[in-house]
């Protein structure tokens, strides 16, 4: 005997809640350069599962996520230099 749920028909399609739906998480956010206008490298960074636990908690009351969070606090922290 199979406890497979079987699955429900797709709703109708709405086109504004489907592109709300497939937008990029991260341009819904945050505001000024997008991911694909700015070059990344990757950092690793061992931190304890409180801190982690602390550092998400306040990404998420802010309406951020916590790459955005933590590049702005890095930046605050190590600007450009104005040459």
């Amino acid at each position: 005997m199979s406890r497979r749920m079987p699955f429900g028909q797709r709703p109708s399609a709405d086109p504004s809640l489907e592109a709300w739906v497939r937008q990029d998480k991260h341009t819904a956010l945050q505001p000024g350069p997008q991911r694909a206008d700015i070059y990344t490298a990757r950092m690793t960074l061992d931190v304890t599962p409180e801190m982690r636990a602390r550092i998400k908690v306040a990404a998420f009351k802010q309406g951020r996520t916590v790459t955005y969070l933590l590049r702005e606090l890095l930046e605050k922290h190590f600007p450009e230099d104005e040459t």
